[in-house]
């Protein structure tokens, strides 16, 4: 039973992810589908990188990741599938495949180029699941494509190092569902350049001189519930992906705001941590 992935910007309210699921069911032999997401932000790579690359990871080997996110074939814009980590990937040459595998190797990677016997206007129907059929059929990349090993990265996206190592030049790269600011500064990177030294984290106007592990680590439980400072309290976190998160303690975009809201951070915002 192979698992076939989707993750969109499509939304649910049209037919198109019925339709990519129709097209699976079609070509694929019983295949289990699982939804990653199709409310990504249209045409955003990063977002989709972001939560792909911490999704895959509890999936089995094996498991066929379709991503339609920004998948238009174009001459800038070339579509590839990747084997990494034990996993297939397929989708758009956006900056998706840089971000999930990072700084490793992948296994193999190709940039797809069955489309001259394959018109299509729509290419995670017909490319993607084409491929992901073959796949299934324990067929080899070789077949649908040419290896490939340089592919497009956001550059602009990855952190900056100060010339001194006292500041890391930040920026948001993801708002979750509860309006938690994900930053691209990974504890790994926060480690190696502060060397346990004290810091500020400076996000527009807000300030951060800790870092918790957890939400409820910033709550002080042995003061009596009515007296604590709770709602509203802001918080930075290194998440469950090891990113650096600025958040609200229980925030709610209809009451007591979010991170984004409150502290104003969207999309590429910069985010600077200084070491003394």
């Amino acid at each position: 039973m192979p698992i076939v992935t989707l993750i969109t910007d499509f939304g649910n309210k049209d037919y198109a992810v019925a339709a990519v699921k129709g097209a699976i069911l079609s070509t694929v032999e019983n295949p289990q589908i699982v939804d990653i997401s199709h409310q990504i932000t249209p045409y955003n790579p990063t977002e989709a990188a972001y939560i792909l690359k911490n999704a895959y990871k509890t999936f089995p080997k094996g498991s066929i990741h379709i991503i339609g996110v920004e998948s238009e074939k174009n001459p800038e814009n070339q579509h590839l599938a990747m084997y990494f980590d034990g996993h297939y990937f397929i989708g758009a040459d956006n900056g998706i495949f840089a971000m999930i595998k990072g700084d490793l190797k992948s296994e193999k990677m190709v940039a797809i180029n069955i489309h001259d016997k394959m018109p299509t206007s729509y290419p995670v129907l017909e490319v993607f699941v084409w491929v992901a059929a073959h796949i299934s059929r324990k067929g080899t990349l070789e077949v649908v494509g040419k290896s490939k090993e340089q592919i497009k990265e956001i550059k602009e996206l990855r952190p900056v190092i100060h010339q001194q190592g006292d500041q890391i030049l930040g920026a948001v790269i993801y708002v979750d569902n509860y309006g938690n600011v994900i930053t691209n500064i990974t504890r790994k990177l926060f480690n190696e350049v502060g060397k346990s030294r004290p810091f500020t984290i400076f996000a527009r106007n807000v300030k951060f001189r800790k870092v918790y592990e957890t939400y409820s680590d910033a709550i002080d439980f042995s003061i009596p519930k009515e007296k604590r400072d709770e709602d509203g309290k802001k918080i930075a976190l290194f998440n469950d992906a090891d990113h650096l998160e600025l958040a609200i303690y229980k925030s709610n975009t209809q009451t007591v705001g979010s991170a984004q809201s409150l502290f104003d951070l969207e999309y590429r915002e910069s985010i600077t941590v200084k070491f003394e």
